[in-house]
């Protein structure tokens, strides 16, 4: 189904090749099918989920979805790439056009709860307005177009924090910054450089205390850490963890209040403790692309996976920057 699915994505969407080459994997790797599963790697995996936790399927005949950022109304913001949508999706299945955008990516929202999308082809950070518009929030960095903005999150300081890998850098277009850079956008609309040396950034995260920003490089397949500092800049890098295998890269992230971690990987959902100790992973139906936190008091993970969206109880209380 992967397989036929990317083939019919390649022929009408050249632009988006060798981002989802890299985040879906290989025909092969995704072909076999395959089982929802909750494989434990560590006893404390079952701190986090239950036994008998089951996965769901909230809504389904999507192109490529990404971004799921929950509204306390009761539903999902969710981006499609393929079909260059950002859909309000209801727990009944039920879809809405929100905006219409080439290629939508992660999102959030800022400190006025105005939702925020990473618009890849566009490679700029937007602002979703009421009735169907947008606004450009930041498009460039010292007079230069970023790559493809990929993810975003709200800081403990209200920036906002970006990655911009060339993951869905348009063929053909030239690339103006000559590196794949994490940033981050003030409040004024200032932009700065705080890491450079990632070879294709892109789920990025906050520790519940504010004191550690995640980042994961989809290509080098790893988990990267840094100290953030009270001025809004990072130091110490270093690798958190690696995943490795075949079937899916590292992408989206989120991060419960006791502070561990739910990264996307291969076969699923990666989950890691505070020290970098892989518990298990949640095997999906479909590869995942992002996840985020929801319902009433955001126990549930809602999944963005391929053509579907899905959701899991869990045991421990998401963190909702």
């Amino acid at each position: 189904m992967i397989f036929r699915m990317r083939s019919y994505l390649f022929a009408i969407c050249p632009l988006l090749l060798s981002g989802l080459c890299l985040l879906i994997g290989s025909p092969s790797d995704n072909d076999k099918p395959r089982s929802f599963e909750l494989a434990a790697i560590a006893p404390k995996f079952w701190n986090l989920l239950d036994h008998e936790a089951k996965i769901s399927k909230v809504a389904a005949g999507f192109g490529f979805t990404e971004g799921p950022v929950w509204d306390p109304a009761g539903f999902l913001y969710v981006s499609d790439e393929i079909q260059n949508q950002i859909y309000r999706v209801h727990l009944d299945g039920r879809k809405e056009s929100v905006l219409a955008v080439k290629d939508p990516d992660g999102n959030t929202y800022d400190r006025q709860h105005r939702l925020l999308d990473c618009a890849s082809i566009i490679r700029a950070i937007i602002q979703v307005n009421p009735g169907g518009s947008y606004k450009i929030r930041a498009d460039r960095f010292e007079g230069k177009r970023f790559n493809s903005p990929n993810d975003i999150v709200t800081g403990p300081d209200g920036a906002l924090y970006f990655t911009d890998p060339t993951l869905d850098l348009p063929k053909g277009v030239k690339q103006e910054i000559p590196f794949q850079g994490v940033y981050r956008l003030g409040v004024k609309g200032d932009v700065r450089l705080l890491a450079r040396d990632m070879s294709q950034p892109n789920g990025i995260a906050f520790s519940p205390d504010g004191k550690k920003l995640y980042v994961d490089d989809s290509e080098r397949r790893n988990i990267r850490v840094f100290d953030f500092l009270p001025n809004g800049n990072v130091s110490n890098e270093r690798v958190f963890g690696e995943e490795k295998g075949s079937g899916g890269v590292p992408d989206g992230m989120r991060v419960d209040k006791e502070g561990n971690l739910f990264v996307v990987g291969p076969r699923g959902i990666w989950v890691w403790d505070p020290q970098g100790n892989h518990l298990g992973t949640i095997i999906t139906p479909e590869q995942p692309a992002n996840l985020g936190w929801g319902d009433e008091d955001y126990r549930t993970l809602y999944i963005t996976a391929a053509t579907s969206v899905y959701r899991i109880r869990t045991k421990v209380q998401g963190f909702v920057p």
